[in-house]
């Protein structure tokens, strides 16, 4: 006679659906069915929405479901649905406190939780079950049992009981959990198979923040750690962690160009396929305009493009881009450049890297720009978390042959400036614009400050936009301090500045 290996048995497990894609993600699959499981979290993070998906994803599959209410009326949990746009047909409710129980014909006018006996309650369910067979079952919540108990070692062994019953029947049990009771928690942790957690947290300005972590799954390999999700119409979608290597590709370290030959020439050749390049300058000195050629030359070369627009919108890009000569709009409507708008005050930092992981693995996108990372700073709970996830997602668009453009604007501009966050040591090469005075005028300058990947110029030229597009000019070696923004003639170099002055007259 043979015997599987524990390996073979936890392979041949069969995995129920919570009905939550990135869930599944998480879990590797879904939830090891026929167990019970802890959904815990505080009034308004989920729990119920998540109940009522994983009941509907078993319907789907032709299992029965049954949703168990100690603390809402079905017709409050058929609201619920309605809200998503859902039918709970093939759902069977079972509320263990009806609208008999509180009629002029019952033996109590008023009817507590207190007052009623936890085993007529516990043998109320087990009947339900019995009666219905399902294969899935919601039991919400645990808070109204804790109360029922009115002890903790009843309170156990009463969840023990259900545990036990359950699993000879062989249903996968969600017991939600509002954790009204802390100093039980740990408890309800050591009986459940495996336990979620739904957090929300609201700051000063925006909308809440929703994360979700498995805090405990047995026998399966999950992905810790904090996962953002948004609880919309139509349910829950949550967008797993990003770990960058479980997406590694074979390189091809291919130079393109940037559509303009002597911006390539300061760059060394262009921008390196597989690596992400860092545009950094003060307001205003072109780096948007910059990063929008570079687009344009990719589609032309037949590539797709994903633009992710935090700063402005489309009706100011769209006309500027136009009137220097580089329209991008019939590469929009072709569906050849995405260009995703985006509130930093509305979007997590999971989702937005969820947006991107879609644009590259599903539309095919050879570049991604992200203007900018100011904007995209607002989305996050600190600089530290900016860099870690940043870091996550550079080396994924790395590991994926994409390039990367990203633009990080300074404050002021001249003289000394900085920026809200240090990227520099995250880019594989750095861009530096800058403004500065010469004849009176304002004028800009671009420089190549690093490349890992390309040996570029160390010279500083002179940077203009015009309606053709970027120029870009000689180097400025008769001029000193033009990094500084206060720049001292020192020959007769021409600018492009005096190039159109002559032209014109």
């Amino acid at each position: 006679m043979t015997t599987q290996s524990p390996t073979q048995i936890v392979r041949s497990e069969v995995r129920a659906s919570t009905g939550i894609a990135g869930l599944d993600d998480v879990l590797g699959g879904g939830l090891p069915a026929q167990h019970l499981y802890l959904i815990e979290g505080n009034p308004g993070a989920g729990k119920t929405t998540l109940g009522l998906q994983f009941l509907r994803r078993g319907a789907d599959q032709d299992e029965r479901g049954l949703y168990v209410t100690l603390s809402e009326t079905a017709t409050e949990l058929r609201t619920v649905a309605a809200s998503h746009g859902w039918s709970l047909e093939g759902i069977e409710i079972f509320e263990l406190l009806s609208s008999d129980g509180l009629g002029p014909d019952a033996e109590q006018s008023i009817l507590h939780p207190s007052e009623i006996e936890l085993g007529e309650t516990v043998r109320g369910v087990m009947a339900a079950v019995d009666t219905l067979k399902p294969a899935r079952v919601v039991f919400d919540s645990l808070s109204e049992m804790r109360l029922l108990a009115q002890n903790p070692l009843r309170y156990r062994r009463q969840v023990l009981a259900l545990k036990k019953f359950f699993a000879e029947r062989r249903c996968t049990v969600l017991l939600l959990d509002d954790r009204t009771a802390r100093d039980s928690d740990l408890q309800l942790h050591s009986i459940a198979h495996g336990v979620v957690n739904l957090e929300q947290s609201v700051d000063q300005y925006g909308p809440e923040r929703r994360r979700v972590r498995v805090l405990k799954m047995r026998g399966i390999k999950f992905r810790g750690g904090d996962h953002d999700f948004s609880l919309e119409t139509g349910g829950i979608h949550v967008y797993p962690r990003l770990v960058a290597a479980e997406h590694r590709m074979k390189s091809e370290a291919a130079i393109v160009s940037t559509g303009v030959a002597m911006l390539d020439k300061v760059m060394g050749g262009g921008l390196v396929r597989g690596s992400n390049t860092l545009f950094v300058g003060p307001s205003g000195a072109g780096k948007t305009t910059t990063a929008i050629t570079c687009a344009r030359a990719a589609m032309l070369r037949g590539e797709k493009a994903a633009y992710y627009l935090f700063d402005e919108g489309l009706g100011t890009l769209l006309p500027r881009s136009r009137a220097l000569g580089m329209d991008v709009e019939p590469f929009i409507r072709d569906g050849q450049m995405r260009v995703v708008p985006l509130d930093p005050a509305e979007v997590s930092p999971g989702e937005f890297a969820h947006s991107v992981r879609r644009a590259v693995e599903d539309d095919g996108a050879q570049m991604v720009v992200i203007d900018s990372l100011n904007a995209y700073l607002q989305a996050m709970p600190g600089s530290k978390h900016l860099i870690l996830q940043m870091h996550e997602l550079l080396t994924y668009l790395n590991h994926r042959n994409v390039v990367t453009i990203l633009i990080l604007g300074q404050h002021g501009l001249l003289g000394d400036m900085r920026a809200e966050v240090d990227m520099s040591y995250l880019s594989d090469a750095i861009l530096l614009f800058r403004y500065f005075e010469a004849h009176g005028s304002l004028l800009k300058a671009v420089s190549m400050v690093k490349s890992r990947t390309n040996h570029h110029e160390d010279t500083i030229r002179e940077f203009r936009l015009g309606s053709s597009g970027l120029a870009i000019g000689e180097a400025l070696k008769d001029f000193e301090g033009v990094l500084a923004g206060i720049a001292a003639y020192r020959g007769k170099l021409p600018l492009l500045a005096d190039d159109a002055a002559e032209s014109a007259g």
